[in-house]
């Protein structure tokens, strides 16, 4: 992205100078900017092959004697030498100081191949050259741009500043440091309506998962339609069963509630509270939340109440909020229970995690790596983000310095596990599964998941 942004700043240079370029000129442009491509990817390989002073010293060997081999026919000697006898003395210092300083900057641009993973980003960036060309011309030259010429010069500014930045971010992240020793708290969680859209019985398979997996944590959800189906009529049966088996197995719970929970359509509000104006739904929501918490709130297997799952991402089949409504839901929540942490939810592709982040006492990323798209707004596609690791460490790294608060505890909620598809996964083979996620994109994905440095993932 950052090659394609810097690109895209050098070509629109190159568009609004006015030029009288031949066929022929293209074709050498074309050319030199195949063989100097060619050079760097070179100068890579010899650089992975030898330390950085032998490598430096033989491509410039290389290159000296390249420039030699030129003598050898006798029309260029000529112009060399009538060039030599038109030069004029007060010009040799100008010449020497730019060969000088032009030499220092071949030297750095060679250190920077020597220690890029990538001899193109290293070509790009050397678009830096246009903007302080353009600068000194305004500066030194005293050129004025009009027009045009002008704004397209400003765009491409900005374009290969911002992609050089871009780049300088990326380093930075990937320079933070990771503790490979440090224990990870690898956890799961666990829907009801899922297990029986499956057609499994929710009971003996989570019984199943506790028992074989041996999860460290698990996250709970209880569904305000299967809770409340009717008003101020609660069935906790459900809920008091899997808080109950949980704490045979002496393992410690999240319990998520809320309207916004996990598994589609994201919302979850029973068929008489949709049917309610705006407010008075999230009157009804936080009495709920009030009532669930109250039964909960001496139950020592729950260490954390997570209120809404990604509150404040556009996703899914649900109503618009009233204002304020997740402060106030944390409020009602801690007006029952204080002793336990709130956690609050954010994606970690799309979200801006301040809100939530700035909210919580613990904040809560989601995870997803290949998601399934529409594209052109009507062909399905299955695609990977572009998304390295040290995304998540540079985002986290932002966010603890805007809030103010280095100490707050930053996990994953929900590491994907499972093929995301455009139609419900018991509606598809398990080849068809295993080709959108397979276990070996599986196991990469907790490679990753590590790489990111949380140490808690459910």
């Amino acid at each position: 992205m950052a090659f394609l942004i810097i690109l895209s700043g050098a070509l629109i240079l190159f568009v609004v100078e006015k030029k009288e370029l031949r066929k022929s000129f293209i074709v050498l442009i074309l050319s030199a900017s195949l063989f100097l491509g060619a050079s760097n990817v070179l100068s890579k390989i010899v650089f992975e092959a030898s330390n950085f002073i032998t490598g430096f010293f033989w491509i410039k060997i290389g290159g000296v004697l390249l420039a030699l081999f030129f003598l050898i026919f006798k029309k260029y000697r000529q112009e060399i030498l009538n060039s030599n006898q038109r030069s004029l003395v007060r010009h040799y210092f100008l010449y020497l100081s730019n060969r000088a300083y032009a030499g220092i900057g071949s030297l750095f641009v060679n250190l920077a191949i020597s220690l890029s993973y990538h001899p193109a980003l290293v070509d790009a960036t050397q678009s830096l050259k246009y903007v302080v060309i353009f600068l000194f011309a305004l500066i030194l030259l005293k050129e004025r741009f009009k027009g045009r010429v002008l704004i397209g010069k400003i765009s491409a500014t900005i374009l290969i500043s911002f992609g050089i930045f871009f780049l300088a971010l990326i380093g930075y992240a990937r320079a933070i440091p990771i503790n490979e020793s440090r224990h990870i708290n690898w956890g799961l969680t666990y829907s009801t309506k899922f297990a029986a859209q499956l057609g499994l019985d929710w009971q003996k398979t989570y019984e199943k998962i506790l028992l074989e997996l041996k999860p460290e944590k698990v996250r709970l959800i209880i569904y305000w339609d299967q809770t409340e189906s009717e008003p101020n009529k609660f069935d906790f049966s459900e809920t008091d069963w899997l808080l109950e088996k949980t704490s045979e197995y002496k393992i410690p719970a999240i319990l998520t509630l809320g309207m916004r929970v996990p598994r589609w359509p994201e919302c979850h509000s029973p068929e008489w509270a949709k049917k309610l104006a705006a407010e008075e739904k999230e009157e009804a929501l936080r009495q709920y939340l009030k009532t669930v918490v109250s039964r909960y709130k001496d139950n020592l297997t729950i260490k954390m109440w997570q209120i809404e799952n990604e509150p404040f991402l556009f996703f899914g089949e649900c109503p618009n909020r009233g204002k304020d409504f997740f402060e106030k839901e944390i409020a009602t929540v801690k007006s029952i229970d204080s002793t336990r942490p709130v956690i609050a939810t954010d994606s970690g592709e799309f979200g801006l995690w301040y809100k939530a982040a700035k909210m919580g006492d613990v904040f809560g990323t989601t995870m997803y790596r290949k998601v399934h798209t529409r594209a052109l707004g009507w062909l399905f596609e299955n695609i990977e983000y572009p998304i390295g690791p040290e995304h998540f460490r540079l985002k986290e790294r932002i966010i603890r310095l805007l809030i103010n608060n280095f100490t707050k505890r930053f996990i994953v909620i929900e590491l994907q596990a499972e093929p995301w598809s455009p139609t419900q996964l018991q509606d598809r083979s398990y080849e068809d599964q295993m080709e959108l996620f397979s276990f070996d994109y599986f196991t990469d994905t907790i490679k990753y998941a590590k790489e990111t440095g949380f140490d808690e993932y459910c």
